[in-house]
């Protein structure tokens, strides 16, 4: 059995969504949402979802080794950002090398680092009048954006599209492929 944590920061639609395609997996179970911000949706959709959820502050998260510690006591063996927005600290790139996935809206390396998340990078694309984005689904390092790319998928942007339409087309690439990714790297690799 894989027990998973999924770490988000927000509205929690990608942790919900990931949650939902696993329920009947007996070989997986999403065992706990943590989140750094205590108004974010997720604690809502986590509750609705029956699964066990956690909130941090980012020194007990940067500082301490208390999210280590309630990770390792909950049997944790791999990690899910979906949305997260703090960068990992060591001891937990360490505790988990190679099982902490994180998905970029955007096709990496472009438009990744600190700062570069949700609408902050689809302006960006848009601005720069690029004719592609898409998603990165990679493996977290101690870089924001920087860890080895396992799968991307494009979309294409129109004249006519504004950010919020490109958000759009982004998000459904996500819930498209996300769980679906976790699903074959659990399959054919060494997050088991």
């Amino acid at each position: 059995m894989t027990r998973i944590a999924i770490f988000a920061s927000g509205s929690g639609s990608n942790a919900e969504n990931i949650s939902n395609y696993f329920k009947d997996n007996s070989n997986v179970e999403i065992s706990l949402i943590l989140t750094n911000n205590p108004n974010a949706f997720v604690i809502e959709r986590a509750k609705n979802l029956g699964i066990e959820s956690l909130i941090f502050s980012k020194s007990q998260f940067s500082e301490t080794d208390e999210i280590l510690e309630f990770l390792d006591k909950n049997d944790i063996n791999m990690i899910v950002l979906a949305g997260f927005l703090l960068k990992i600290p060591e001891n937990l790139i360490k505790k988990f090398p190679n099982k902490i996935i994180n998905i970029h809206p955007a096709l990496l390396p472009k438009y990744g680092g600190k700062g570069m998340y949700g609408d902050n990078v689809h302006k960006a694309v848009i601005e720069n009048k690029e004719t592609e984005s898409g998603i990165t689904i990679h493996y977290v390092n101690e870089n924001y954006d920087e860890g080895k790319i396992i799968f991307q998928a494009k979309c294409q942007i129109t004249d006519t599209d504004d950010y919020s339409d490109l958000a759009k087309k982004i998000h459904e690439l996500e819930y498209n492929h996300f769980p679906k990714t976790i699903d074959f790297l659990l399959k054919n690799s060494e997050l088991r």
